[in-house]
């Protein structure tokens, strides 16, 4: 579900009129995260550590409004939830794009989550069968241990879904961190909302 939003009520109509005009309207930021607990609690559980924070930084997204609005034929969309179309990596060397949908329920996530990886890892399609606006755009790349990133992008399409990258978990005196990087449409966020979400994910990562 969606509401469409009322521009002319909207306190960030000047922001979206401004940054819509952008060829390249998305900026982002790169930060580092403890995941020492996350790390351990998800392996006491023998789950899945992607799993276990792609739910958490899903989680944290849903939480933050700004997280959930979207462009589509240039009117700006509140939606009631945003799902995952995460990178999957397949033994070939080659990926393919998933869509898992978001559940409150921690355990009816990991069930779609583990089934459409399966899927992936047997397909050599890029695309997924099911996918949609209400999306955020995610990817993980466990062997580098980035400090920025930076997103191939078509400036001819429309495009506002967030972007979030998790890079490579390094330990240095028992503490265990990772790069998360995360991108959003100007005219739909600002860096107060991804200051939110750093914050919010933190917190669910630290078990909070």
């Amino acid at each position: 579900m969606k509401i469409l939003v009322d521009i002319e009520k909207w306190n960030r109509k000047e922001h979206f009129l401004f940054f819509s005009q952008f060829e390249e309207p998305f900026f982002g930021a790169t930060v580092n995260l403890d995941c020492t607990r996350a790390y351990k609690t998800s392996k006491e559980k023998g789950s899945s550590f992607f799993l276990y924070y792609l739910y958490r930084a899903l989680k944290a997204a849903n939480e933050i409004e700004n997280f959930r609005y979207r462009i589509i034929s240039k009117q700006v969309y509140l939606f009631e939830k945003v799902n995952a179309s995460p990178t999957i990596n397949r033994p070939n060397g080659t990926f393919g794009f998933a869509y898992m949908d978001y559940y409150q329920e921690e355990n009816e996530f990991y069930i779609g989550a583990l089934n459409e990886i399966e899927r992936v890892q047997l397909s050599n399609d890029l695309m997924p069968a099911v996918s949609g606006e209400n999306v955020i755009h995610f990817s993980a790349i466990p062997w580098i241990d980035f400090t920025a990133l930076s997103h191939a992008r078509s400036f001819s399409y429309p495009d506002s879904s967030t972007k979030i990258s998790f890079g490579k978990v390094t330990e240095q005196n028992g503490i265990m961190t990772m790069a998360v990087s995360i991108h959003g449409h100007h005219g739909l966020m600002d860096g107060y909302h991804i200051g939110l979400f750093v914050d919010r994910f933190q917190e669910l990562l630290n078990g909070e």
